[in-house]
């Protein structure tokens, strides 16, 4: 049994099962692993690769559906014969922007990470950005306030202030390019022998962020109403990175009562500290935003995150975080000498797109979009609600689909997949093992597709998986006679 030396990058848009198929596929096609070679248990290649079973099942049905692996009943899994898939003597002479051109690409991706780019006001942001640039301000053009531009973090206090319920002074607030940037600074602030909880199933990138950083991290799992109290206090950690507001990947909402719970937690013990990442609260399709985590915060504990990367654009990079009070001296002594990761160019332009009212304004437009994406998407899927039901659906531009007819998450994608649709399992983002209802869950990102692309995606998978639905019945067999 050969060892199989697979390096993963969860940060990649490619799914964790997708990297392992490819990894494979080009192993077997260049015969570096040959004809008849028995691969590593799935359970086995999971432990080795530190990601759930599920993940390589869903890897080795793929490649197993392809032809590339024969499944043994007892045995396991073994390497077929694909000569008669491959020339591989041709594939090498091929150019790789021939072979790349050629590559298989699906019609329709239901990403997770992605915007209606249509949308975005380009005619305004231009403008402004002309306006700055005919500016005589050579100030512009040096290094800034490593916390980020006095006149960018006051609108934003304000403005998070009324939207959101954050109680915060603009001497509070640190801009970041990005996210991951932040997190980098937080570690610096807690230091690296804090023990860190998180959601489990959870955000994926934070959690090799920390532990990239030597942060010692724990997987707390979830209940109807979020992280479980009891868990995270049985963790030992001293920090809980949260999404209240609209949990990834699930989609949930923390009710109040789960909120006060965390707060009470944060406030048990000296050191401790809870992180409310906010990416996304501002599209909520039933009832009103609940404000932020930090607004009820009366002991100084929440550590509040936020981006413009979903309600803007992801190449816009710019996040800020909200620090405690008494975190402020703590950032002045470790990290204030770090310089500004953001231009002042790019902070003047934002600043002046949230002071005349352009952000909200836009924000207004996005959810009027993404709401009639939300609705048409969720009908089209309760016509098939015989054999699976919907979730997360209320807030956010992603919901989840769990299958109840026996529809596994690995043949739900494959089925997918072959007819040129691209869906995600839940899988990808499970700590270790995968609960009983994760085994059966897809989700599916609308913010970058169209009104008819969503139309067209939604009439092929229901072929696609009412079909696998009478193959599941036909293999379970005609039910027994009362």
């Amino acid at each position: 049994m050969k060892e199989l030396l697979i390096q993963l990058d969860a940060d990649r848009k490619i799914p964790l099962y997708e990297q392992i198929c490819r990894f494979l596929k080009e192993e077997i096609r260049r015969g570096k692993i040959p004809p008849g070679e028995k691969l590593p248990s799935a359970r086995a290649l999971a432990a080795q690769l530190s990601v759930s079973r599920s993940t390589v099942d869903l890897a080795y049905g793929q490649l197993t559906s392809e032809g590339y692996l024969n499944s043994v009943p007892c045995r396991g899994y073994f390497v077929g014969d694909v000569s008669e898939l491959y020339r591989l003597e041709h594939l090498e002479r091929e150019p790789v922007h021939k072979r790349q051109a050629d590559a298989p690409a699906f019609r329709y991706d239901f990403a997770l990470n992605g915007i209606d780019e249509e949308s975005f006001p380009i005619n305004i942001w231009r403008k402004i950005s002309r306006e700055v640039l005919l500016e005589e301000n050579s100030a512009l053009f040096q290094l800034g306030d490593p916390e980020g531009e006095w006149s960018l973090r006051t609108v934003i206090a304000e403005y998070l202030h009324h939207a959101r319920g954050v109680n915060c002074r603009p001497e509070q607030i640190v801009m970041g390019a990005g996210n991951d940037y932040l997190v980098i600074l937080l570690s610096l602030l807690l230091g690296r022998d804090t023990r860190i909880a998180m959601e489990n199933p959870t955000y994926r990138s934070a959690w090799n962020c920390f532990r990239s950083l030597g942060h010692s991290v724990a997987a707390v799992p979830l209940d109807e109403a979020g992280m479980d109290v009891e868990r995270l206090e049985e963790s030992g950690a001293s920090a809980a990175y949260v999404m209240p507001s609209h949990q990834f990947p699930m989609g949930t909402v923390m009710p109040i009562r789960r909120r006060l719970q965390l707060l009470q937690w944060a406030a048990g013990r000296e050191g401790r500290f809870l992180i409310e990442d906010d990416y996304d609260s501002e599209f909520r399709y039933r009832g009103k935003p609940i404000p932020a985590l930090q607004g009820y915060d009366t002991h100084d504990c929440v550590i509040y995150l936020g981006t413009f990367s979903k309600a803007i654009a992801p190449g816009i990079r710019v996040s800020y975080m909200v620090l405690p009070e008494r975190l402020l001296p703590v950032y002045r002594e470790r990290a204030s000498v770090f310089s500004a990761t953001i231009s002042r160019i790019d902070q003047s332009v934002l600043e002046i797109f949230l002071r005349e009212g352009h952000f909200e304004r836009h924000l207004n437009r996005m959810r009027a979009v993404y709401k009639a994406k939300h609705d048409l998407l969720v009908k089209n899927l309760r016509e098939l609600s015989g054999i699976l039901e919907v979730s997360g659906e209320h807030a956010g531009v992603h919901l989840l689909v769990h299958f109840r007819n026996g529809i596994t998450e690995q043949e739900a994608i494959a089925r997918a997949a072959s007819a040129g649709i691209r869906v995600y399992g839940l899988s990808e983002y499970i700590i270790g093992e995968m609960p009983e209802r994760g085994r059966n869950t897809v989700l599916l990102g609308y913010g970058p597709l169209r009104m008819q692309e969503i139309e067209e995606a939604c009439r092929t998978l229901k072929q696609a998986w009412s079909a696998l639905d009478s193959e599941a019945q036909r293999q379970k067999g005609p039910e027994p006679e009362a």
